[in-house]
């Protein structure tokens, strides 16, 4: 998958306010909720991450992980991760029992 960063804080989509450890997603990749973790050669952004929120350029298989450093979001850039879902959202696991 890929990877960006973003550093705006405020209101996710899901009323939770931006902080470390939220990602954002294309809910139809990785609904709201969904647990997951990241492994990317940048030891300091790997780790577990809760899909919180949602973004217009964040669309299939590309996460957007919260940043509160502008500078080091833009260092960040784009690049490849690894993705391993730890827990489906609530919307998932509704959709695996239907």
């Amino acid at each position: 998958m890929q990877a960006t960063a973003y550093c705006q804080s405020g209101t996710t989509v899901t009323g939770a306010t931006t902080r470390k450890g939220i990602v954002a997603a294309d809910p139809r990749v990785f609904p709201a909720g969904t647990v997951i973790r990241i492994d990317t050669a940048l030891r300091h952004y790997s780790g577990t991450y809760r899909v919180q929120d949602t973004g217009a350029a964040v669309k299939g298989r590309v996460v957007d992980i919260y940043v509160p450093d502008c500078a080091a979001a833009r260092r960040f850039g784009r690049r490849r991760v690894m993705v391993h879902v730890v827990q489906p959202g609530p919307e998932a696991q509704v959709a695996a029992k239907e």
